[in-house]
């Protein structure tokens, strides 16, 4: 399949205090980015093969406008220590050419992209599940070609990423379209987790909870 995991998100608190946590197991930071008209702002953890993105809301007027609001960003944020899973999971095209995503989608056109260009959201996604997006364009990724990717600690290439989601959490059909793909694993869970699965140049685990609900493996041998 010419689909892959691009990227994930995880809501956090403003300014992403949560992001020492990454820092100090030896991850070096790329830029944040401010999306206007998004009312949301990052702080971004890159790799081969795709990133962390830490997002909060830095304006509620705008994440609640008209534009946005259909992406339940708000809700999502607002409402991630009382329910709502708080991750994202993207998806690009790893081919020249653009298939369709494999979940029923809407258009997003935020302000801050060329009308040429579209972030296509799956349909009928619920809070107790994470939001599903794929970026309907070729080669996503140029734009991280300058930020770093090698890490003190050996993480090398993002290549897969599991949710843990509460025991008889029913799945949307778009979320059932994803694992049936291969491109998104769920898992039972006491609580909101978000496993990744790495490449690496030497074998490694970091459990990040509780400051953030992700953990991360690193392998010598790809998954």
């Amino acid at each position: 399949m010419s689909i892959a995991l691009d990227h994930v998100f995880i809501c956090c608190d403003e300014y992403c205090p949560e992001a020492e946590a990454l820092i100090r197991i030896g991850l070096i930071e790329g830029s944040m980015n401010v999306h206007p008209g998004q009312g949301t702002a990052n702080r971004r953890f890159f790799f081969h093969g795709g990133f962390i993105e830490l997002l909060w809301v830095s304006n509620p007027e705008e994440a609640q406008s008209s534009l946005t609001a259909p992406t339940k960003l708000w809700p999502r944020w607002a409402a991630r220590k009382q329910g709502a899973c708080p991750f994202g999971i993207a998806f690009s095209s790893t081919a020249a050419d653009v298939p369709e995503p494999p979940f029923s989608a809407w258009p997003y056109r935020p302000i801050n992209l060329p009308p040429t260009k579209s972030i296509m959201f799956a349909d009928h996604t619920k809070l107790h599940e994470p939001e599903l997006f794929y970026l309907g364009w070729s080669n996503p990724q140029a734009s991280a070609a300058s930020q770093p990717k090698e890490h003190a600690n050996g993480l090398l290439r993002l290549i897969a990423a599991s949710v843990g989601i509460l025991p008889g959490t029913p799945l949307s059909a778009s979320s059932l379209a994803v694992q049936s793909a291969g491109l998104l694993r769920f898992h039972t869970a006491t609580q909101y987790e978000l496993t990744l699965s790495f490449e690496s140049t030497q074998s490694v685990t970091f459990d990040f909870r509780p400051t953030l609900p992700l953990i991360i493996y690193g392998s010598r041998h790809a998954a």
